[in-house]
C-alpha cells in the first residue's frame, strides 16, 4: 500500500449539476448549477461548516478522532493531495491511499482477500452487487452527523435505499473525448468511435472498464446495455474484433495527460476527467453520443474486515461536509450528492457543456443499473476475448 503523498495531481474546476440526475432515485431533488459562488483560497474548516450550517446536527455515539490511520482505496487521481493534507492535519489521522482503475480491479482485490481497506469508492451498479455479495457493512452513512446534507435524490437511490451502506462522492457521464483538428471531422456517436476506418486509428483509447467498453459496444450495435440477447454480443465482438487494430491503449490511467498532450486523440472518457484535459488542450471536444450515454455516480463504503471502522466514520463524515466535498468537486471535476456544496465550488461552475448537460442532450444521460447474472457473463466473455 502506498502513501498518498507520493501521487500529486494538479486540480482543477467545475462541477456537474443536470436535472438529469433525478433518474438515480424515485425522489425529486435540487440542482448545484447557477448558485456556485468563487471559493476563497482557504476554506472554511469541516467544524465551522458544520457548526454553521447544522446547530442540530446529532452528536450520539459517532467516533472522535483520536490519530491512527485510514486506508484509502480510490480510483485513481480523484481526489485533491491538499484536501488529504486538509484532513490529517484537522483530524491526526493519517491517510493511506491505494488506486484502481475500475470497479472490476476493486471487486477482485477484495475478494482474493489481504486488502486491507477501510474505505471504498464504488459505483452505484458496483453498490448493490457488493451489498448483495455480502462485502460491505452496514454503517448507515445518512445517520451521521454530515448525513443530513446528503441531497434528497441521492437518498433513496436504486443501490443502497435509504443509503445505509454508502454515502455520495461524485456523479458523471462517460462519453467521448476527441480532438477536431486531428480526427477528420466530426464525432457524434458511439458508431463513430469504434469505426475500424476511423482517421484516428493508432491514436484511439478507451478506458479498461469492462462495463462501460461494452455499454457502448452494445449500444452502437443498436442494442441496450445490459441485453441478455446472445446475438446482440455476437455483434459487440465482430465489432470490437474489427476496432482493436486501430486502438492504442486500454488504460484508466493518465488518460488526462495523453488526451492533454497529443499522445491520443480520441478516447472513452469521464467527463471531469475530460475537463482537466481540456484546461491544458482547448482543442478537445467532449461528445454525446447520439445512441446514450451513461450517468454513473461514485460513492464512499467500508468493506466487511476494515480495521479502522471508526476513521472510515471520521473521513466519509468529513467528506460530507459541504466545504470539503465543495473542495474535492473543484480538483476533480464533477459535481457531488452534497446540500450546500455549490457555496465552495469555483465560480466557473457550468461553464463547460461536457459539465453541465445542455439540454439537447439530457434525454441521452441515464443510469444504468446492474445487469442480470445472466447479462453479466456475457459482458465477461466479451471482455475476456477482446483482452486477449
Amino acid at each position: 500500500m502506498k502513501r498518498w503523498k507520493n501521487r500529486r495531481m494538479s486540480g482543477m474546476w467545475l462541477a456537474l449539476g443536470m436535472t438529469g440526475i433525478l433518474a438515480l432515485s424515485a425522489c425529486g431533488g435540487e440542482t448545484t448549477v447557477g448558485g456556485g459562488g468563487e471559493t476563497s483560497s482557504a476554506p472554511a474548516s469541516s467544524a465551522a461548516a458544520s457548526d454553521a450550517a447544522s446547530p442540530e446536527a446529532p452528536a450520539g455515539d459517532f467516533p472522535t478522532p483520536n490519530g491512527g490511520e485510514v486506508n484509502l482505496y480510490n480510483w485513481t487521481d480523484y481526489i485533491s493531495p491538499e484536501l488529504l493534507d486538509r484532513f490529517e492535519s484537522e483530524t491526526g489521522i493519517t491517510v493511506n491511499l491505494d488506486n484502481f482503475d475500475s470497479n472490476e480491479t476493486m471487486l477482485a482485490k477484495l475478494q482474493a482477500g489481504g486488502a486491507n481497506y477501510d474505505v471504498i469508492v464504488p459505483s452505484d451498479y458496483m453498490v448493490a452487487q457488493m451489498i448483495e455479495l455480502g462485502l460491505l457493512q452496514e454503517v448507515d452513512p445518512a445517520a451521521f452527523p454530515n448525513g443530513q446534507y446528503i441531497k434528497p435524490e441521492f437518498m433513496d437511490v436504486y443501490f443502497d435505499p435509504g443509503r445505509l451502506y454508502s454515502a455520495p462522492y461524485m456523479y458523471g457521464t462517460t462519453g467521448i473525448a476527441y480532438d477536431p483538428t486531428k480526427t477528420g471531422g466530426e464525432i457524434t456517436s458511439w458508431t463513430d468511435f469504434f469505426d475500424a476506418n476511423s482517421p484516428a486509428a493508432g491514436k484511439i483509447g478507451t478506458l479498461n472498464d469492462q462495463v462501460e467498453v461494452i455499454h457502448a459496444a452494445l449500444r452502437a450495435v443498436g442494442a441496450q446495455p445490459c441485453s441478455t440477447n446472445r446475438d446482440d454480443y455476437i455483434k459487440v465482438e465482430e465489432l470490437l474484433a474489427g476496432w482493436k487494430p486501430g486502438l492504442a491503449v486500454i488504460n484508466s490511467d493518465g488518460v488526462i495527460g495523453r488526451m492533454a498532450s497529443g499522445e491520443q486523440i480520441m478516447h472513452m472518457m469521464w467527463n471531469g476527467a475530460f475537463t482537466r484535459a481540456q484546461a491544458d488542450n482547448p482543442n478537445l471536444q467532449y461528445v454525446y453520443p447520439a445512441e446514450g450515454i451513461t450517468l454513473w455516480s461514485d460513492n464512499f463504503a467500508v468493506p466487511v474486515g476494515a480495521q479502522n471502522v471508526d476513521n472510515a466514520k471520521i473521513f466519509i463524515n468529513w467528506m460530507m461536509d459541504p466545504a470539503n466535498i465543495g473542495e474535492a468537486t473543484n480538483f476533480v471535476g464533477y459535481d457531488n450528492g452534497i446540500t450546500g456544496s455549490s457555496e465552495f465550488m469555483t465560480a466557473e461552475l457550468g461553464a463547460n457543456p461536457a459539465v453541465v448537460i445542455p439540454e439537447e442532450f439530457k434525454a441521452l444521460a441515464a443510469p444504468v443499473p446492474g445487469c442480470s447474472v445472466e447479462a453479466i457473463d456475457l459482458y465477461d466473455q466479451v471482455w475476456t476475448n477482446f483482452k486477449k
